[in-house]
């Protein structure tokens, strides 16, 4: 469906949060490294909402509160301390995560404040220990240049990272708290996205510049963009965890259908005259013998199946609103998220799973009986079984999503799936979650350190492109794919290395398409490091390899990080040979088929080179063997 995102009126603002590659956390002197091995110990925490200042509660918390879990967290001695674990105050911010965050700010046109102060931002997921995020406001009134328009950037925040979630379970979630405090950039976008393919290209572009510092983290999970999305007659909704560029213009897509279908369902509800009867009915004798699986696990267990009247949303909860997703998917979402049931059913979708039409008949008549209320086909019934406190508990909030689906769409929080729909996290947070941080003194920018860094600003990824094209002679399409590379430091310091000795181009080619071509048949290139390239050319310069056993090496490397070179060379079968040795290889396959050439000449050549290059691909550059191959030739026509 061909939509005009400028009649429907979108909306769309980015939050794009980026991890520094700094030396030290943003509050302690611990490294910025996240670990695999057995954690050291962990630790048990419950946290609670409160108010703030103004008395307020802020209503994000209070959703997460309401779940009654209990979160732990593990450790490590040598790479974690005090301060993840909320133990020991935090230490002054990093220096180094400070001067990047002030540089992109300058990179991004934005008014940089006198003074930093550091808030305390309420988080009760559990992610942070302290049951706050402390973030730092950097700039403001900026902006970026994209091919679809300028797009303002709000805000830009300097923040510590959360901790990474390893475990759910039922009353629990477990964190590590590796990730907790690693300096992270916030960037906010003005709401002035109006199309999915401009929501693209400003990440785009905002990424290029963060990539230009040099001092961001590169690889999944490192930089996460959030995006805020409404249309005319909609709702502001913001919509986390999104990692691959190409699926923010999906996502954006599929919630302004999702809007849309949500407007439609509303204007029909309210046609109806459609309302939520909030009473809840127990159903557990009238099912006591069904056959659903479901309902019957709930029983054994000591639970029960209770069940609401929804007047005037028959046919609609079970209508779609996304691709695979239904109004009975957004009631299903609420019941899970707050109360941890496994789903509810609905009568739009009824008899099924193990549920007769009988079944629904007896519902129908004992909820009509109780509620004193006829129950019509424009009717729909929703129940849910398990434990007791649970089904009141999603079925409050099934009556809550009910109720503003009449509205219309409701603001909230969600989370993107990766087909490009998206699932109901928690409500939008309010304004009563900032707070000041009181262990931290405001910081002054003074204006001699904002010249040095304005000295010595990065160069820009449109400036290095055109270098590369000028200086390295490059093609246009190597250079656009180098300079977003996280290889391209090192490409430019393997030029500088092997100058006049090796051209540009291979090692633009080895760094980009050899190691793409090696992934893709399997091998695990994130064990190829520099200290590999350095090895690799160092062996083509000295003469140790030719270029043809670039990529046989590389595989090498892949497979065997810690063996040299001349261990894989040995190993592969690809030492150099000398000239004199080529050459008797090569004169042994002349003679071996003397009557072709005899009978082809020069038109031997072809075959002759397929044949020599089978024994001595990597061992001998393929330019000298077509040399020899050829004089060889010609010395056996002349004689």
């Amino acid at each position: 469906m061909e939509l005009d995102y400028r009649k429907l009126g979108l909306k769309v603002g980015l939050e794009i949060h980026q991890q520094l590659d700094t030396s030290r956390k943003l509050f302690c002197n611990c490294p910025t490294v996240l670990r695999e091995d057995e954690p050291h110990g962990e630790i048990k925490r419950f946290l609670r909402v409160s108010q703030s200042e103004m008395g307020d509660v802020d209503r994000a918390a209070l959703v997460e509160w309401k779940k009654g879990k209990y979160y732990l967290y593990q450790y490590y001695n040598d790479t974690t301390c005090l301060v993840e674990l909320d133990e020991e105050p935090p230490h002054p911010p990093s220096q180094e995560a400070l001067e990047v965050a002030l540089q992109v700010a300058l990179l991004m046109n934005m008014d940089i404040v006198d003074e930093i102060h550091t808030m305390r931002k309420i988080v009760i997921d559990g992610s942070n220990t302290s049951g706050f995020q402390r973030t730092m406001f950097i700039g403001k009134d900026g902006y970026v240049e994209t091919e679809y328009g300028k797009v303002g950037i709000s805000s830009l925040c300097l923040e510590e990272d959360a901790s990474r979630k390893v475990e759910e379970g039922r009353d629990y979630i477990k964190y590590r708290v590796d990730r907790l405090g690693i300096p992270l950039l916030e960037i906010s976008t003005e709401p002035d996205i109006d199309s999915p393919k401009m929501g693209r290209e400003t990440a785009k572009r905002i990424g290029m510049i963060l990539r230009a510092t040099g001092k961001v983290k590169r690889g999944l999970g490192t930089i996460r963009q959030d995006i805020n999305i409404s249309i005319r007659d909609g709702a502001r909704v913001e919509i986390k965890g999104v990692q691959d560029l190409d699926l923010i213009e999906k996502v954006i897509e599929k919630e302004v259908i999702r809007q849309l279908n949500l407007l439609e369902i509303s204007r029909i509800l309210r046609e109806r005259g459609a309302e939520v009867i909030e009473r809840v009915v127990d159903l557990t004798e009238i099912l006591r013998d069904t056959k659903c699986k479901v309902l019957q696990r709930a029983l054994k267990k000591g639970g029960r199946i209770k069940g609401i009247v929804l007047k005037g949303f028959g046919g609609l909860i079970g209508r779609e609103i996304q691709e695979g997703r239904r109004l009975g998917s957004e009631l299903a979402d609420r019941a899970k998220v707050i109360a941890g049931v496994g789903g509810l059913f609905h009568t739009d979708e009824l008899p099924n799973y193990g549920i007769t039409q009988e079944e629904v008949e007896r519902i129908k008549e004992h909820m009509e009986r109780v509620l004193g209320v006829e129950i019509t086909l424009e009717d729909a019934i929703v129940f849910i079984g398990d434990e007791e406190e649970k089904v009141d508990k999603a079925l409050e909030a099934v009556i809550e999503r009910a109720r503003e689906a009449i509205k219309g769409v409701p603001e909230e929080t969600r989370r993107a799936l990766e087909n490009g729909n998206t699932t109901y996290l928690r409500p939008l947070p309010g304004a009563a979650r900032m707070y000041p941080e009181t262990d931290i003194p405001p910081i002054k920018i003074e204006g001699e350190l904002l010249e040095r860094i304005k000295r010595n600003l990065p160069e820009m990824p449109e400036e290095k492109l055109e270098r590369f094209i000028r200086e390295y002679k490059l093609n246009r399409e190597l250079a656009e794919i180098l300079i977003t590379s996280p290889r391209v430091q090192l490409f430019e310091e393997l030029c500088e290395r092997f100058k006049g000795r090796i051209k540009p181009t291979l090692i633009a080619t080895t760094l980009e398409n050899t190691l793409k071509e090696i992934k893709r048949e399997g091998y695990n290139i994130d064990n190829i490091e520099r200290e590999h390239f350095l090895a690799l050319f160092e062996g083509l310069v000295e003469g140790k390899m030719s270029k043809e056993a670039i990529v046989e090496v590389l595989k090498g490397f892949a497979q065997y990080p810690d063996r040299s070179l001349d261990e894989i060379l040995e190993m592969k079968g690809l030492k150099s040979l000398s000239r004199e040795e080529a050459e008797k290889i090569i004169e042994e396959i002349v003679e071996e088929n003397i009557d072709l050439v005899r009978s082809k000449g020069m038109g031997a050549m072809g075959v002759l080179m397929g044949k020599c290059m089978a024994v001595l691909r990597g061992k001998i550059d393929g330019k000298t063997v077509s040399e020899i191959v050829r004089s060889k030739i010609e010395e056996r026509l002349k004689g």
